[in-house]
């Protein structure tokens, strides 16, 4: 699809990113007992402060699907086209949510502040996100539900925008319809390029490919905006309600938590943008989709942007355990953190 058929701006834009194979390079490995066991390639972008790209690992220009790392674009895109919500309930519009009752209470709410009901959701219906409170879901007998799936806050949020605008609800996720057109439009005002293609994410809306550069640049553009902007009430937020953008106990409302000032947010398939108020940013992307080496990935290029390591220690990566005793870990590639070699082996660790 051309940028001038999805938006009608496509020519003051730079060019959408190449569909190929994307050049990914190793960027973490699997240390077990000081031999590299395993291997995850993937690509990394950071951008200094002025939006230079300070580091690139892998193929950052490439058009990939940032799946759920694209929804505080999507909330900014929202805002824009005239949605009312802020705090708790903006964060839930931007979230990748557990399934906790705090989620699917602000859900509701949110419905409700439509005239909407869980029967006007398009999402596909699932279990909740979070496996123990998916556990309990099913000791409890109650069958998946739109409500329950991670992007409901998402769907209620775009309902209510549509119905804001006195724009057709049954078919808002259709990518021709008014709302994805704004969000297409707002997506590509964000990453400064034109969407490479147009399909479909897990629960139903329409999922735009752009380049990982293009990820972290508008991850950059939301947390330098101004006070009171659409970019900067997502922003505030998302920090100030870091567990409904997320969930308790998970690593991305931790991350938040741990380092001042930062906004984060995973996807799945391997997929993190984190970005820092003075536009410093990150944007990774694991090409295996493996969440253990995400989270490790992501601390270390946030180190390599500046950020205090003694606040990322927590985000190193979980051990490797070997009959119970800790005989490795997950670690960066040297690329991104660099490891001592030990003398007697090329491929080992010390």
């Amino acid at each position: 699809m051309s940028p001038d058929a999805l938006t009608g701006y496509g020519s003051s834009l730079a060019a959408a990113p190449s569909v190929r194979e994307p050049l990914h390079a190793p960027v973490a490995h699997l240390v077990r007992g000081g031999v590299i066991e395993g291997i995850h390639y993937g690509s990394v972008v950071v951008l200094a402060a002025d939006g230079s790209v300070e580091l690139q690992i892998g193929d950052i220009e490439a058009a990939f699907y940032p799946r759920s790392a694209l929804k505080p674009v999507q909330a900014v895109a929202m805002l824009r086209a005239g949605l009312t919500l802020d705090g708790d309930l903006l964060s839930l519009a931007a979230a990748s949510h557990s399934g906790e009752e705090r989620h699917l209470a602000g859900t509701r709410r949110i419905l409700e502040l439509a005239a909407l009901t869980e029967d006007n959701l398009r999402n596909v219906t699932d279990l909740p996100f979070d496996p123990v409170v998916r556990e309990d879901w099913i000791r409890a007998g109650r069958l998946p539900s739109r409500l329950a799936q991670n992007c409901s806050g998402k769907h209620a949020a775009m309902l209510y925008t549509a119905q804001l605008n006195g724009w057709s609800l049954d078919d808002y996720l259709d990518p021709a319809h008014p709302l994805q057109q704004a969000i297409a439009e707002i997506v590509e005002d964000l990453t400064g390029q034109a969407i490479a293609q147009v399909t479909v994410d897990g629960c139903g809306a329409p999922l735009f490919a752009i380049s990982l550069h293009g990820l972290a640049r508008a991850a950059a553009r939301i947390t330098t905006a101004p006070p009171g902007t659409p970019e900067a009430r997502v922003a505030d937020a998302m920090r100030e309600h870091a567990e409904m953008a997320s969930g308790s106990g998970r690593d991305v409302a931790a991350l938040m938590r741990a380092v001042p000032g930062l906004l984060t947010k995973d996807g799945f398939e391997g997929v993190q943008v984190a970005a820092l108020p003075d536009g410093r940013a990150v944007a990774v992307k694991i090409a295996d989709g493996a969440d253990r080496a995400r989270v490790p990935v992501t601390a270390a290029a946030l180190a390599r942007a500046g950020v205090d390591s003694a606040a990322l220690a927590e985000f190193a990566g979980a051990p490797l355990l070997g009959g119970g005793a800790v005989v490795g870990s997950i670690r960066p590639a040297r690329a991104l953190e660099p490891l001592a070699e030990t003398p007697a082996s090329c491929g080992t660790y010390a």
